[in-house]
């Protein structure tokens, strides 16, 4: 394999990693996947050498570090979730590639199944009378009498969906654009959603976050929610109007809410969620990025950029995802 070098000096290019949080065990995972290439922590490049680099692989990077790589080519993030980079790809107007990696939406599926589980099985239920030291069962409802509605249905919700079938739940999902999914009614448009919403026991929110999805459950649509549905956010707190669902819930519209995802993260301590006995609070870990997966995975994209010009798919920045 031919030694990358930069294009405009001869020297051996740099691919940034740029994150808010320690990348260490990133740069170390990507390192052993590329050792062709150097992965260099943003911190540790001189202003000469971030001119230098044209690939940045980036983890909920700050808008002013990546200001400094005036000679980017395109940049890959080992996040499934964009949206923070959407408008600085669109200002800059560089390609952009977000993770999709059938591990991560594994573990996506396989945590749509457990809290949905957890719904369906009265665990909040059973956990409030444990704390009443009450002794009393509930009615078992099977899986195929549950209907679970999933709003988004890229590559996590299809996983999800597939799962969610296989152990025997009704399945209706709702996207953007049409989808065609086995065992599964999927719906588009508004009338779509609305059809959704009104029919599933339990919601689950895999959307990605955009202008048209900002708050995409809000007041009016939770009204058309069966009377003790549930809702599931694994998606971006933002898609949720938070101060709806507590309003629904606090109303007995809605019976539980699952919450793994925030407007603000950590949660303040002073949230009033993380006391609200009809809400179980998550912190952020549904769905994390199994770091070797990725790494592989982005070899390869920059091994074939490095070896052929050609970029992976890439993000439609005017959608926002």
């Amino acid at each position: 394999m031919t030694t990358p070098t930069n294009s405009r000096s001869g020297a051996l290019a740099p691919i940034a990693f740029v994150s808010q949080h320690d990348g260490s065990r990133w740069i170390e995972v990507l390192a052993q996947a590329m050792p062709y290439e150097r992965i260099v922590d943003d911190n540790a490049l001189s202003d000469a050498e971030a001119l230098l680099v044209e690939i940045a692989i980036v983890a909920d990077p700050s808008p002013e570090r990546m200001a400094r790589y005036l000679h980017l080519k395109w940049i890959h993030s080992v996040w499934a979730g964009i949206e923070r980079l959407v408008p600085l790809a669109a200002a800059r107007q560089l390609p952009l590639v977000r993770l999709v990696d059938p591990a991560l939406a594994n573990t996506m599926a396989e945590a749509v199944l457990a809290w949905t589980l957890y719904i369906h099985r009265d665990m909040p239920a059973y956990a409030a009378q444990q704390r009443e030291r009450m002794w009393r069962p509930r009615n078992y409802v099977p899986a195929g009498e549950i209907t679970v509605g999933i709003l988004g249905l890229g590559e996590l919700g299809r996983a999800a969906a597939a799962r969610l079938v296989a152990a025997g739940y009704r399945v209706t999902g709702w996207s953007h654009s049409a989808k065609a999914i086995r065992a599964v009614e999927t719906f588009t448009g508004a009338t779509g959603l609305h059809t959704v919403l009104a029919t599933a026991d339990i919601v689950v929110v895999l959307l990605p976050l955009t202008s048209d999805t900002h708050h995409v459950l809000n007041a009016e649509r939770i009204v058309v929610m069966r009377e003790g549905a549930s809702v599931i956010n694994f998606a971006r707190g933002a898609v949720v109007d938070t101060d709806a669902l507590l309003r629904a819930l606090d109303a007995d519209k809605l019976s539980h809410a699952v919450l793994d995802v925030f407007e603000a993260e950590p949660l303040p301590t002073n949230s009033a969620l993380w006391n609200h006995p009809k809400i179980t609070v998550l912190p952020h870990i549904s769905a994390p990025t199994n770091r070797d997966s990725a790494a592989i995975i982005v070899a390869s994209n920059v091994t074939r950029f490095r070896a052929t010009g050609e970029l992976p798919a890439l993000v439609r920045v005017e959608r926002g995802y």
